[in-house]
């Protein structure tokens, strides 16, 4: 199954996208399309769910905005991630961070809608690297700081 998500907000660009691709992909699709207005004619979807967990579990591959919660939680599952920039973003975060995660070649950003079913044929493909937080030490600055 390919999961698609928009997060909590919308994009229907990309939602249109994927369902326009969907009859020709040989496999299920499902999508969380948050607030968005156009709704799939061939694909599956929700708006909302208290939980996207069971979707990111079963996906093969996970298309979604560039939302650093959408990112994370699917590479910590070891999922293949393709992401595409929402540019209604009120500013530019998304690109920085799409940037970041494939210059490690952890997903694959695509960077125009237009070539998504390329993308999507290239991710299948791809070996990336398996993620890797980044160590948390705030921690050791709290009690730092409380130990003043």
């Amino acid at each position: 199954m390919i999961f698609v998500t928009v997060g909590s907000t919308d994009f229907d660009p990309l939602v249109a996208r994927m369902d326009e691709l969907t009859p020709s992909l040989g496999t299920e699709v499902m999508m969380q399309i948050g607030l968005g207005k156009y709704t799939p004619a061939n694909a599956r979807y929700f708006r909302f769910a208290s939980s996207l967990d069971d979707y990111y579990d079963q996906a093969e591959l996970i298309v979604g905005h560039g939302g650093l919660g959408t990112i994370v939680e699917a590479l910590e599952r070891g999922k293949k991630v393709i992401c595409v920039v929402n540019p209604t973003t009120y500013d530019r975060h998304q690109e920085h961070l799409l940037r970041m995660f494939e210059q490690q070649n952890y997903l694959l950003w695509c960077k125009d809608l237009q070539r998504l079913g390329e993308a999507i044929h290239q991710a299948k493909s791809t070996q990336f690297n398996r993620y890797q937080p980044p160590e948390c030490h705030i921690h050791e600055i709290i009690t730092e700081y409380l130990s003043k």
